[in-house]
């Protein structure tokens, strides 16, 4: 069995002091970073993705709905697009960007500066299981563990470093992921105030 580990918009439009922050993102960063250093070897391949927006028409908005439209975060050549500086980068592999044009919520969506689909990336590595990680539970990490489970890989959402936008959401991701036989583990960063 080959495994990768799928790192999720790790990046710090998303984290506290971004444009989209998600409370507890930079809290898992660092978590990521520490299992990559403590146990990166029960992963054959790491890979990441990116919200990477040039214009993504009305996945923009001034006044969002906060479930289609959001407000401007991880634009092409922004701070804000980088990932955060606590999550480790050097076992990152491959960048899966997403979304220049349009709303894109799952990995499996992006493409790498060469032109690499994800699910192409990881088929041509014989890996079979995929681990899934990031930022937020309830959204791109949500679409990511589902469109990898669809694609056929045995597939595990890493719970306690991932975050979650909202309890609501983030309970619907759970129920998601159980219809569709992803597993987890651990549990959301959730802010409940």
């Amino acid at each position: 069995m080959t495994r990768a580990l799928i790192i999720v918009d790790v990046q710090n439009d998303f984290c506290e002091g971004g444009s989209l922050a998600v409370s507890g993102g930079a809290a898992v960063a660092a978590g990521i970073s520490l299992v990559l250093d403590r146990a990166g070897d029960r992963w054959d391949h790491v890979v990441a993705t990116k919200d990477y927006h040039v214009d993504p028409g009305a996945h923009f908005s001034d006044h969002p709905d906060f479930v289609d439209s959001w407000p401007a975060h991880c634009v092409v050549g922004t701070p804000g697009s980088e990932f955060h500086p606590e999550l480790a980068t050097s076992r990152i592999e491959a960048v899966f960007e997403k979304g220049a044009h349009a709303a894109a919520y799952s990995g499996f969506e992006g493409l790498t500066s060469t032109g690499d689909r994800l699910a192409d990336w990881l088929r041509s590595r014989s890996v079979t299981e995929v681990e899934v990680v990031g930022i937020a539970t309830d959204h791109c990490v949500r679409a990511t563990a589902l469109d990898a489970s669809a694609a056929g890989f045995a597939t595990t959402v890493l719970l306690e470093l991932t975050a979650g936008v909202a309890p609501s959401t983030t309970s619907s991701a759970l129920d998601a992921f159980a219809a569709a036989g992803v597993a987890t583990t651990g549990t959301p960063v959730v802010d409940v105030t």
